[in-house]
């Protein structure tokens, strides 16, 4: 893909996060989706109706699905991906791990990845064969070859019995590895395993938003992604493996997910 593909989508991911510190402190019309903890605030809305209007300004006949706006047909194989603020719980309460993420696929496979903190203004983008980046620097996942001496991380979906599955998962987890984090944000924390930040990651329950992004981040950063398996993860599937690379089979042996 070529860099104006990305220069793009750097583009939207600014306006969506310049719409996101502008309204910090205003009120933010929380209302509520699947449960009472899945959380939607206007600055969602408004940060993916920016991001989708310059995508299509520059690329109109491609598709587009958002968390927010659903899906647009396109025609012309090229999808964009689009979590407009990933960590919306987090931005209620004024806890600074939350990000934009957009990713563009292309004939099914992932060609771009935009995530951008909006707390801390770090950009991390990648584009396929051109490696990993934050900024200028180069990204390369963590060398760390023990379970027990890696720093992992998860996230909980909404349902109580998602979250009940996940926590089993945790508890059998928390002895295997040096630590465990959860901040809520699952595109932020796979950025964070390409910058070398964590050593792997799971989650159960996930969209395609969530992690179109992260997914590419981490292969150009060297780091592997599968499903529970160890196969492919494919876009769509719920249920996502990441790490550094070394730890990965003792990873998904210590998980057992089905």
């Amino acid at each position: 893909m070529s860099a104006h593909d990305l220069e793009v989508a750097i583009q939207a991911a600014k306006a969506a996060s310049a719409i996101h510190q502008a309204a910090r402190g205003s009120d933010l019309k929380v209302s509520t989706k699947s449960t009472a903890i899945d959380l939607v605030t206007r600055v969602d809305t408004e940060s993916e109706e920016a991001i989708r209007s310059i995508l299509l300004a520059a690329f109109p006949g491609d598709g587009i699905l958002g968390e927010e706006g659903g899906e647009r047909n396109g025609e012309t194989g090229r999808r964009w991906l689009v979590d407009p603020l990933d960590g919306t719980l987090n931005y209620a309460h004024g806890f600074p791990w939350y990000c934009v993420s957009i990713a563009l696929e292309v004939d099914g496979d992932l060609q771009v990845a935009v995530v951008l903190d909006s707390a801390h203004d770090e950009l991390f983008h990648a584009r396929r064969g051109h490696g990993a980046w934050l900024g200028d620097q180069r990204l390369c996942v963590s060398s760390r070859d023990r379970l027990d001496q890696s720093m992992v991380a998860t996230g909980f979906a909404y349902r109580p019995e998602w979250m009940a599955e996940n926590v089993a998962t945790f508890a059998r987890m928390m002895p295997k590895v040096r630590a465990i984090r959860r901040p809520g944000a699952a595109a932020l924390d796979l950025a964070s395993l390409a910058a070398g930040r964590l050593d792997g990651f799971w989650e159960i329950h996930l969209n395609p938003w969530d992690v179109a992004a992260g997914v590419l981040l981490i292969e150009e950063a060297g780091g592997r992604v599968s499903g529970p398996g160890g196969l492919k993860h494919e876009l769509g599937d719920k249920t996502l493996v990441a790490s550094n690379g070394p730890i990965h089979e003792d990873l998904l042996a210590a998980l057992q997910l089905e």
